[in-house]
């Protein structure tokens, strides 16, 4: 299985510290050595780094993991390959345009092999693996649903909902999506977030002796939420989703809950 992290903040924030935990499951604490892939979005712009080698041992995920890249909305993928050869085109997230937006996607799990089957209209697959199947699918579906971006997302929500239950009786399918300004989490099996807010204390992650006192790092007035497969500190409270539950970010709040 693959892992994911994404980010949702209300101010431009870095993810230094949750990327530098996530890294070194990249091959170290963990067996995810098939690549590494991260997007950071500045306003409608959209800035990747990808790389087919183990995180861990990148020297593109150090520069990362050091460099203060400020976002309000990022995804991250490590991968432990099962469908498609380890190489660049095959390493997540992916991503696409649509309504003058380009939307970012990286999945964790396995899906039948049947999604192959599933008629694809206007996205096409650079690689081979399902996942980006899967996201070639979804978006062609929202771009047939809503032929211009909609002005209220209720309806586009429950829509990526009903999408995202389609895709999960093919198996396990663990995502995060964005298209800047909203951050949309479904969860299968494993997916979990929290919320840091004022007042802000110390964070220490699991995968390395690294901590972090976020109130000497923030203003009273941030917000930012993280969301990852595996929770990425020992002395937080995080919180899972259940499986067949869209959670829906904006500025580091919850604006949805979907569940099955």
């Amino acid at each position: 299985m693959c892992e994911l992290l994404g980010m949702s903040a209300n101010v431009p924030t870095d993810i230094c510290f949750s990327f530098t935990g996530l890294m070194q499951r990249g091959g170290r604490t963990g067996p995810h050595r098939d690549g590494w892939g991260i997007a950071f979005y500045e306003g409608k712009g959209l800035r990747c780094f990808h790389d087919p080698e183990p995180s861990a041992d990148s020297r593109i995920a150090g520069l990362v993991a050091e460099y203060s890249i400020k976002s309000r909305v990022v995804i991250s993928h490590i991968r432990q390959a099962n469908v498609g050869s380890v190489c660049l085109e095959n390493t997540h997230p992916f991503s696409r345009e649509l309504w003058g937006y380009t939307w970012t996607y990286a999945h964790n799990g396995q899906l039948d092999k049947t999604l192959f089957d599933w008629p694809l209209d206007f996205y096409q697959p650079v690689g081979t693996t399902d996942s980006e199947y899967a996201f070639c699918w979804l978006l062609g579906q929202l771009r047939s649903r809503f032929p211009e971006r909609p002005e209220d997302f209720a309806e586009l929500q429950r829509f990526i909902h009903e999408c995202c239950e389609q895709l999960r009786t093919l198996g396990v399918f663990n995502m995060l999506l964005s298209e800047s300004t909203h951050l949309f989490c479904y969860c299968t099996t494993k997916l979990a977030w929290i919320t840091r807010r004022s007042p802000f204390g110390e964070a220490r992650l699991k995968d390395c002796e690294v901590s972090v006192d976020f109130g000497a790092e923030t203003t009273p007035n941030d917000i930012v939420t993280v969301i990852a497969t595996e929770p990425l500190t020992d002395n937080e409270r995080w919180q899972k989703l259940e499986t067949g539950e869209l959670v829906v970010f904006v500025d580091g709040e919850v604006v949805s809950q979907l569940k099955e």
